[in-house]
């Protein structure tokens, strides 16, 4: 079964966000748009990578009213070590969530049972709390917050143009399409 237009579900979670400790839960994603990623574990090797990655767009997520979350199966006081010892995650001004019982991990499907790590999961979640997009990686495979970014962009736009979709590459500014039986085989 997809996760796709499904409503998240209920958690509870301890985080790190600009060198604090706050309590986050499935309300703190509702309301604005969410990007929820994630990694297998802090202090490893394509994580970090990934983490500065999103942190170097961070302003370009927000300026979109997207909020971050990183989530991995460390807790937030390893969040808080990593933070303080790696350049890298230094950059990190986004929220990340420490999730040790796996409950956030499992309840987006993304656990590794036999590792006790999550693979690689990208969800984007609507104001409403509904997931308009899921992408999971092997854990050997970094992804891109700009491809990333493009495809907020095009949610955004689909869920503020009812009967628009966006084609392939599309980049905003872009031509849309409107479904229709005019289009059918015209494509």
């Amino acid at each position: 079964m997809s996760l796709i237009n499904t409503e998240i579900k209920p958690f509870k979670a301890q985080a790190l966000k600009n060198g604090q400790f706050v309590e986050v839960t499935d309300a703190s994603l509702k309301g604005k748009w969410s990007v929820v990623v994630f990694y297998p574990a802090d202090f490893t090797f394509v994580c970090p990578t990934e983490l500065e990655d999103l942190a170097d767009f961070y302003d370009q997520f927000q300026k979109l009213g997207v909020e971050i979350y990183a989530v991995s199966t460390d807790t937030h006081f390893a969040h808080k070590a990593w933070h303080d010892t790696s350049d890298a995650i230094k950059k990190v001004k986004y929220t990340m969530i420490g999730d040790p019982t796996g409950a956030i991990t499992r309840n987006f499907d993304v656990m590794i049972e036999e590792e006790g790590l999550a693979l690689r999961g990208t969800f984007l979640i609507n104001p409403e709390g509904q997931i308009k997009l899921c992408e999971i990686h092997d854990n050997g495979i970094g992804r891109d917050a700009s491809e990333l970014l493009r495809k907020v962009k095009a949610a955004q736009y689909v869920a503020s143009h009812p009967g628009e979709v966006c084609p392939a590459k599309w980049k905003e500014g872009d031509k849309t399409l409107k479904p229709s039986l005019d289009l059918v085989g015209k494509i």
